[in-house]
């Protein structure tokens, strides 16, 4: 999941940067659609960090 995401998000970013013209309401779909896909990429990489953080202070040595 987290593949596909990244990959369409790169495929994104090289349309915005690409120096082709397109009409006004499909880049701003696309911004909007980047903005969505960078919040989920985020989301997705705190939901990796987090169960290992717990753990830490989850353990009798971090309360004393």
């Amino acid at each position: 999941m987290k593949k596909v995401i990244r990959k369409i998000s790169q495929a994104v970013q090289v349309v915005l940067l690409a120096p082709i013209k397109l009409p006004a309401k499909a880049m701003s779909v696309l911004k909007y659609i980047a903005v969505g896909l960078g919040i989920i990429e985020q989301v997705m990489q705190e939901e990796d960090t987090e169960p290992k953080a717990e753990g830490k202070e989850g353990s009798d040595e971090a309360h004393e």
